[in-house]
């Protein structure tokens, strides 16, 4: 077996590590080892997506307005769904012979300026009723506003929610029903202001609980109803308690979440959000097993280096989706795919798909862009299956002689993931400003585009501090409202200065006790996305001194199997050294909530 090799990042220049299963899966996998570190092609891989920013324009083909993923003064044509789904063009008629005398990523880039693309990415084949500001989602209706989601009906402002009815402004769930104001939540019902909770009903404020109900500002619990802040309390007493704490009114949640977050910082956080996990490192993880390196995947084997992953084997390098076997450096992939190799936005029956964006239901493809159910062609161009094998023999060869050279002189022979600088997307539009953030002034540096903000000349009609503090003096006429953001686009979140509220939001407010925001939705996503763990690990170990934490914070509920001595358990973990929770290692975390 080869031993572990340490490199040097081309892009950022620090030192990464390349261990012996690396090296078998990249044999594997027929691809050489990376030169870019596992942060920086996460990075590549995330400028390639964007879910969240809209402009209007009008349809290439057919010319009607719509609301879309792309800005105006695109170097390709943007077609609405019906035209680009439709059998109105064909996009093999843009097909182009391979010239072995240039790179193959620059004629790759050519091809990509004249195939249309279609003016949102989500999900073919799924209905979308009355769902139509929505991206990167499928089997939708009544929903508005909503990125990155699957099944979903009225559901408001909220990402990365699978299988939910009448949510607003959540991030990450599945299965949830009348939910506001959460992230990483499953199985919940009438939850708001909550994260990282399973099955809980009818409570607010609550941070890693299970199976519970009624109960407010609470961390840590398993089972249990009636809570405030940790303290048991008869029916009546909570009830009135509650009523007290006026959180029906911006004013009396303010004052509350001073005494839940107290709560929060004091009580010792397990080393990872997740559960059913065996030979793993990573954050917001469940049942996976030989995966190292993840971020918000679910049942997985043999995987690294993945963000945002349900259902996959031997996948290395992947972003957003899943149901995929043997794939390597792809993001917007999946759905039954196999042996995906460098693929950005492409779906369905894939098998042996290379290099390739927006192509479907297709296999043995390399260079391809916006091809569906094809096989066998190379920049569009269609071959024998024998001319297929012996030109992509060819191509990978010449891409390792004469590869690719971004404006920075970087090279991308082949086995690397597309250069930022390909992308359809001006990096501010993309995924990797939410995670890797960037200035204009740095991306002009490094050569990546970026987009001007847009005009917005709005007649607010509300000012920020004038919006009602509480829910009970909600007017239905509010729908008619042009709200100030408080931020007022003066910060770095997209905010787009104003907003309005749509009928079906103001009755959930008035029914849920919720008071009406005073953060546009952008800037409200920005807020929770900031509540989350990174996406990266560190080395550290577990904080229970024997009693008690570390620093005598916290005093331990129970007899710990290391006894009063300190924890030898060391783990990879998304939270920081310098960071100021508590951290446990499972069985010490276990110990407590149990």
């Amino acid at each position: 077996m080869t031993s572990a090799e340490t490199k040097t990042c081309q892009n950022c220049k620090a030192p990464f590590t390349i261990e012996p299963d690396d090296f078998s899966f990249y044999e594997k996998m027929a691809v050489p080892a990376p030169t870019f570190c596992p942060q920086c092609r996460m990075q590549r891989r995330m400028v390639f997506r964007n879910e969240r920013a809209l402009f209007k324009r009008n349809c290439d083909l057919c010319h009607k307005p719509f609301i879309g993923a792309y800005r105006g003064g695109t170097r390709f044509p943007i077609y609405c769904p019906t035209c680009w789904w439709g059998d109105g063009w064909d996009s093999r008629s843009y097909a182009a012979e391979y010239d072995a005398s240039r790179p193959f990523l620059a004629q790759w880039k050519d091809l990509q300026s004249r195939v249309p693309r279609p003016s949102m990415n989500n999900y073919t084949g799924a209905t979308l009723l009355n769902s139509d500001y929505t991206n990167c989602s499928g089997e939708l209706k009544n929903c508005y506003l909503i990125f990155g989601c699957l099944r979903d009906e009225d559901c408001l402002y909220s990402h990365y929610l699978n299988d939910s009815r009448d949510c607003i402004d959540v991030l990450y769930g599945a299965r949830n029903e009348h939910c506001y104001e959460c992230s990483d939540i499953e199985n919940c019902f009438e939850l708001s202001h909550a994260q990282s909770c399973l099955g809980c009903r009818t409570s607010a404020y609550l941070f890693d609980c299970r199976n519970c109900s009624d109960c407010i500002g609470c961390v840590g619990l398993r089972n249990k109803q009636y809570h405030i802040l940790n303290s048991a309390y008869s029916k009546e007493d909570y009830e009135r308690k509650k009523a007290e704490l006026k959180l029906d009114t911006r004013s009396g949640q303010s004052s509350f979440v001073k005494a839940y977050q107290a709560l929060r910082d004091a009580f010792p956080r397990k080393y990872y959000h997740g559960q059913m996990n065996h030979d793993f490192s990573g954050d917001y993880v469940a049942n996976v097993e030989n995966t190292h390196e993840v971020f918000y995947t679910k049942n997985a084997r043999g995987c690294k280096f993945m963000f945002w992953c349900t259902n996959a084997r031997d996948v290395y390098d992947y972003m957003s989706w899943g149901d995929m076997e043997l794939s390597y450096e792809c993001i917007s992939s999946g759905a039954n795919s196999y042996r995906s190799l460098f693929a950005e936005t492409s779906w369905g029956e894939n098998k042996e798909v290379e290099y390739s964006g927006l192509c479907f239901n297709s296999s043995f493809l390399f260079g391809c862009i916006g091809l569906r159910n094809k096989q066998y062609c190379i920049l569009n161009r269609q071959y024998s299956e024998e001319e297929y094998h012996a030109l992509r023999k060819t191509i990978i060869e010449d891409m390792k002689k004469l590869p690719y050279k971004d404006k920075q002189g970087i090279s991308y022979p082949y086995g690397e993931f597309f250069p930022i600088e390909l992308s359809p997307f001006p990096y501010n539009d993309t995924v990797a400003q939410e995670y890797f953030p960037m200035s204009p002034a740095q991306a002009a540096e490094r050569g990546f585009a970026w987009g001007e903000a847009e005009r917005r000349d709005y007649a607010i009609t509300m000012a920020a501090d004038a919006v009602p503090d509480a829910a009970a003096d909600i007017q239905d006429a509010a729908v008619n409202e042009v709200i100030q953001c408080a931020h007022d686009g003066r910060c770095e979140d997209q905010c787009v200065t104003a907003f309005k509220l749509v009928p079906h939001e103001i009755q959930f407010y008035k029914k849920y006790g919720i008071p009406l925001p005073t953060l546009c939705h952008n800037c409200r996503h920005a807020v929770r996305v900031a509540m989350r763990n990174p996406l990266k690990l560190w080395n550290r170990a577990c904080q229970c001194a024997g009693k008690a934490s570390e620093r005598e914070i916290y005093a331990n509920s129970a007899t710990h199997f290391h006894g009063e001595g300190k924890c030898p358990n060391v783990f990879r973990t998304s939270y920081a050294p310098d960071r100021p929770e508590i951290v446990y290692c499972e069985q010490c975390y276990q110990a407590e909530v149990a």
